[in-house]
Order: C-alpha cells, then structure tokens, then sequence
C-alpha cells in the first residue's frame, strides 16, 4: 500500500510562511516606493533608440525637395517641388553593395552632397532607418546610420546609469544583445511642474557617453499620463475578472468553498510574484502582467486536478475522515504534480538562460510563479478546504447536540 503523506499537518505552518512572505512584499512596497515601474505604465516620451555608428552625411541645397527612404533592399531619394518633375533616384543594395558605390550614386544627383563616415567597404544592407519615416534633406546634414556586424553589445545597466542625470528612467532590452537596442521612456516631468522632456537631449546624453553620430532613432512617440493611467487601470481589472471567472467555474464544477479555495491559492501565487518583483526590483511591466496570468491559469490547473481526485476519494473511502481523503488524494497526485512542474520548469528555464531584457525577467518570474503555484495549491487551496470542512463538522455537531438536548428535555 502506497504511504499516505500526512499534508494537513502542515497547513498551518505553510499558512503563516505565506502571510510572512506576502507581508514581506507589502512592507517591500513601502520600503521600495512601490513597484519599478517599467516602459509601459509611466507617462512621458517613449524612444526605441539602437547604438549605431554613422555611416554617411547628405544634405541637400538643390532645386525642389528632397527626401530620403530606404528598405533592407533598396534606398530612395525623392526630389519634387513646384514646378519640378519629381524623380524617384533608386538604388538597389544588389547593386550598391558598399557605401562607396552608393555615394558615387549620390554624385549624380544636383545639389546632393554626401559626407562618408564609415568605411567604403562596408555593405550598403547595414544601413538603418530612421523613426523620421521619409525625412526633408536640407542644409543641416542627415545621418544615416549602419550597425558593424562585429558590434560588441552594450549592457543595460550602462545606458541606464548614462540616463540617470535626467531623472527618473526605464530602459528595456529589445531584440538580441548583438542589435544594441533598447526602448527608452523618460517619466513626464512637466506634470509635475518641471521641465520637460526632448528626444534630442536623451541623444545627446547618450551620444556623450557612447560617441557622437552613434545612437540611431528607431521610433519615438509620446505617452501621456492618460494613456498610462488608464493602461494600469486595465490592469487590475483584468486580474480581478481572471479571479471572479475562475471562482463562478469553480463555484460550477465543485462545492463554494472548493471555488474560494481556489481563488485564495491563485491570489496568493500572484502576490508571492508581486513581492519577488518589488524586492528584486524587477522592472513591472506588460510581461510581468503576462507572467502572472500564465500562473494563475497553471496554477488553477493543478488546482483542479487535485480537487477532483479528492471529490472521487471521498466516493471510494466514503466512511473515511475528510483530512485522510484529503491526504490521501493530494499523495497520489503528488507524483503527477512534480513531473509535470519539473518538465514546464525545464521549457522556462531554457528561456531564462538564453534570453534577455524583458524575456528573460519572463521567464524568472515564471519560474518563481510555478514553485509558489504547486505549493499553493498542496497548502492554500487544500488547506483551506480542510480548514472550512472542519468548522462545518463543529457546526453539525452542535446543531446535532441542540436537536438532542432540546427532545430529552420534551
């Protein structure tokens, strides 16, 4: 016969290991100053910049406009205006392969005037584009930017300490560390009655750091505090919908206190989350968000699982105490719970390992959010099934004890 693990005997230790952690992560709120709030939740100016090199100059000072363009195929200059024929000078990088040829593609243009940087050889397919779209070429020069295929990556934390002199600021990791990209967002100071904020002084903080001409604009936008306002409102709510749809399912396919028992488990795995954030400084994002919502529904999986092995032991052993079923139930699922965690643990893992920025916060807070689910729900969710089903066995039995004292009385 297969050992029965005794689980009630520690659901009241778990259950004040729980309340300390997630005191813990309240005071942490406190202590910290709230969350490291990260891209998506703070107003102000959001800058997707790449740490790239210039690699060529134009201006223009001909008849007409003229504008720029260009593709990982091909690169455009327009020139139009009153009373000119507009003309489309095209030039495929199949066959402007190097910054060289290109410029002596840009000889044949009136009035263009090119300024190399970057070495001649360097292939025309590494050129960036700007978040400007099709920009005016004028008199001030424009750069155009490439990305060295032998580009050392930059770390985070340089860009972020670089930053710091202009005030409160969120840097996130885009893409691979061999694409030097970052998303930027400085916190909007004018509401808060000081200065306000310019992309051209977040470049020209970064280009003091890292080099002039080296930092491309990929996108730039604004984000005001409406926007941000309303994104963390949305936030709650959809933790609070996830909650009361898991309990009205719950409440369905199981007895009501089976339903609170699995809200408390979930609601506990997200707050065991929202501490590791606050106390490891993990920047509070949209992934975070993500995260969380993963180990509510992994959690609950495993939640119901066990309750329904715990409903089909109580139909096996009918004559048994709840607390054995319980045991009992929770023992043979034991195994199933470990491998599956373990195998979903290897998959993040690998994640956290070979990723990085936002991904990679991901992954860990995963790995935190599965550890706390399966704990949950052996401790939190069981235990308070257990907890509900012996004040309702002390209920009866008063009740019973009523009944009979009041017909010896009769």
């Amino acid at each position: 016969m297969k050992r029965i693990i005794p689980f009630s005997k520690y659901f009241l230790p778990a259950t004040v290991l729980s309340g300390i952690l997630i005191v813990g992560g309240l005071i942490g709120f406190v202590i910290k100053g709230g969350f490291n709030l990260g891209v998506d939740f703070q107003a102000g100016l959001i800058q997707e910049i790449q740490f790239a090199p210039t690699a060529f100059r134009l201006s223009y000072d001909g008849r007409g406009n003229a504008s720029i363009s260009f593709n990982r195929n091909n690169l455009y200059i327009v020139v139009s205006g009153s009373g000119i024929e507009g003309v489309t000078h095209e030039f495929p990088f199949s066959s402007f392969g190097t910054i060289d040829s290109l410029m002596a593609g840009f000889s044949g243009i009136e009035g263009l005037h090119a300024s190399r940087v970057a070495p001649g050889t360097t292939p025309s397919r590494l050129l960036l584009q700007s978040a400007q779209g099709n920009p005016q070429l004028g008199a001030d020069p424009f750069v155009v930017h490439y990305l060295p295929q032998d580009a050392e990556p930059i770390a985070i934390e340089d860009v972020r300490e670089s930053l710091l002199p202009l005030g409160t600021v969120s840097v996130q990791v885009l893409g691979t560390s061999a694409e030097r990209r970052f998303m930027i967002r400085m916190e909007d100071q004018e509401i808060q009655g000081g200065e306000g904020i310019s992309a051209e002084k977040i470049i020209s903080t970064l280009e003091a750091q890292f080099g002039a001409g080296g930092v491309a604009v990929t996108r730039a936008d604004y984000v005001g505090s409406r926007f941000s306002k309303q994104l963390t409102d949305q936030a709650g709510l959809l933790m609070f919908l996830t909650l009361l749809l898991i309990m009205i399912y719950a409440s369905i396919r199981f007895k009501p206190q089976f339903a609170i028992g699995a809200v408390l488990a979930i609601a506990h795995d997200a707050l065991i989350i929202v501490a590791f954030v606050i106390w490891t400084r993990m920047e509070f994002n949209t992934s975070t968000i993500a995260a969380i919502l993963t180990i509510l529904g992994y959690s609950i999986n495993d939640t119901i699982v066990i309750f329904d092995r715990i409903r089909e032991t109580s139909r096996i052993y009918p004559q048994d105490t709840f607390e054995n079923i319980l045991n009992r139930a929770v023992t043979e699922t034991l195994s199933r719970t470990i491998i599956t965690t373990i195998t979903t643990m290897l998959a993040v893992l690998s994640l956290f390992i070979f990723t990085t920025g936002s991904m990679k916060d991901f992954a860990l807070a995963l790995l935190v959010g599965m550890v706390s689910g399966v704990y949950s729900t052996i401790f939190i969710a069981s235990g308070f099934v257990n907890l509900w089903n012996i004040h309702a066995e002390k209920r009866a039995k008063k009740k019973l004890m009523g009944v009979a004292a009041v017909t010896s009385k009769a």
